[in-house]
């Protein structure tokens, strides 16, 4: 595979790579990441760790210079997949617009939940969006051999090129807005919930809800520091609610066996962009960065809309024994 220039001869291109084995992956990968390096693109790496490991050493052993590559772990930048477009992939892009840029983008992996699928499918589907017009490239790996037949075919539907291989070709089932369609999906609450004992919200009312977000995260067992990320998300939730919404809310919070989970739906929100708080935003914007604060300190985001009325979901990890 020539790696030198875009495929399709698009300045944006979002190729999906097919592959199997180790071997597979290093063979499509390595030259990808080489060949940029070649034509003095800036490079980034954002994948799981052990793929990470394996093609930052083969690269560092072939004389690629991978100091001049950035290496991210995704299982950790991208934990949340709705923080990959704003603080990885554009993050990196917008830091070099003089020049093309590369990046290899491993959002969805084996171990990710059907909690989290549906987030890293509107992901997948979102960067078309986010990157139209810029030079750049995104390859994002797909391994065939552990990922099952509706993810495989998501990737055919979010990526306009597939690679498997030597040969890449136009994918015929490509329709990005359909995904995000699909998993736009009602986000139900379980039947034990702590409910937030009122519905209208005020922003004189704000720090009962910060008391109430605390005192849930406190019984969940968070840390004091994780605490603390759980009354900026829960109350600019609320905010979002008041700012965007009538001031008719429905808050909750339960723990599954590895989360703390908390739940805002509110009515009359007007029309919502899929890509809201997915891009950066501009230094001169004073206000709008509330979805993208959620995004980047919770480890989940999930969002359904339907008509006038819009449900957000935020996790937050549970300590492991190892932690506590």
């Amino acid at each position: 595979m020539d790696w030198h220039g875009p495929l399709g001869g698009d300045a944006f291109t979002h190729p999906a790579l097919f592959y199997r084995t180790r071997a597979e992956y290093l063979a499509a990968t390595v030259p990808f990441v080489l060949a940029g390096l070649a034509n003095g693109e800036p490079v980034a790496v954002a994948v799981p760790g052990p793929n990470l490991e394996a093609l930052r050493d083969t690269v560092t052993a072939g004389g690629g210079q991978s100091d001049r590559v950035r290496w991210l772990d995704m299982t950790e930048a991208g934990r949340n997949p709705g923080r990959i477009i704003p603080s990885v992939l554009r993050a990196f892009a917008d830091q070099h617009t003089e020049r093309r840029v590369r990046i290899i983008g491993e959002p969805i992996w084996a171990e990710r939940t059907a909690e989290e699928y549906p987030a890293c499918a509107q992901h997948e589907a979102l960067i078309n969006a986010a990157f139209r017009g810029r030079d750049a490239t995104i390859l994002c790996p797909y391994d065939s051999s552990r990922l099952g037949p509706a993810a495989l075919a998501d990737a055919a539907a979010t990526h306009p090129l597939l690679v498997e291989g030597d040969r890449w070709w136009v994918s015929s089932a490509y329709a990005p807005s359909q995904v995000v369609d699909t998993y736009n999906q009602p986000l139900v609450e379980p039947d034990e919930v702590w409910t937030y004992p009122a519905t209208w919200f005020t922003p004189a009312a704000l720090a009962d809800v910060r008391q109430w977000a605390v005192e849930c995260a406190a019984r969940a067992g968070l840390s004091p520091d994780r605490q603390d990320d759980v009354v900026i998300v829960v109350s600019e939730l609320a905010t979002n609610c008041i700012e965007h919404g009538d001031t008719t809310t429905e808050l909750a919070g339960w723990t599954t066996t590895s989360a703390l989970v908390f739940q805002a739906s509110n009515t009359t929100i007007g029309q919502f962009h899929s890509l809201a708080g997915r891009l950066p935003a501009p230094h001169h914007q004073p206000r709008g960065r509330g979805l993208l604060m959620i995004n980047e300190l919770a480890d989940l985001v999930r969002i359904h809309t339907h008509d006038n009325r819009a449900t957000f979901r935020v996790h937050f990890d549970l300590p492991t024994s190892a932690e506590n």
